[in-house]
């Protein structure tokens, strides 16, 4: 019976670790991933039906964590996030869920990789330019 509980541990542990990648992520690319999801999610809820009326007055989210004005955006955003008055808007979960993510995007980015993080350019209008999906 030993032998069989070990046999059975042993084979739902390597196909796990065979999915594993073999890198742990580096602070870029925590970042990196979080900001494209992010930017995609915000994209969505505009285009949710739940959710489109509470975003419809919100600019579109473009991060990209190369440009200097980053920062500054996500603080902008996550005020008017935190500001929606509407009854509606300020109690939908996804709508707050975004909200917290995004302001732990920008703990993560001001804190905790703040020495990994190499600003390439500053151009805020360019994150105004939102490039779609």
């Amino acid at each position: 019976m030993f032998i069989f509980h070990h046999l059975l541990l042993v084979s739902s542990l390597v196909p796990l670790a065979l999915s594993y990648s073999f890198y742990p992520p580096t602070c870029y690319t925590k970042v990196l991933s979080m900001a494209r999801e992010l930017t995609q999610w915000a994209a969505d809820l505009k285009r949710d039906p739940e959710t489109s009326y509470c975003m419809a007055h919100m600019p579109d989210l473009y991060l990209d964590v190369h440009n200097a004005c980053v920062m500054y955006k996500m603080r902008t955003y996550i005020s008017l996030v935190e500001g929606l008055r509407d009854r509606r808007c300020a109690y939908t979960r996804e709508v707050r869920k975004l909200g917290v993510t995004l302001r732990q995007l920008f703990i993560f980015m001001s804190e905790k990789c703040h020495g990994d993080l190499v600003f390439t350019i500053y151009d805020c209008a360019a994150l105004e330019r939102y490039p779609g999906f």
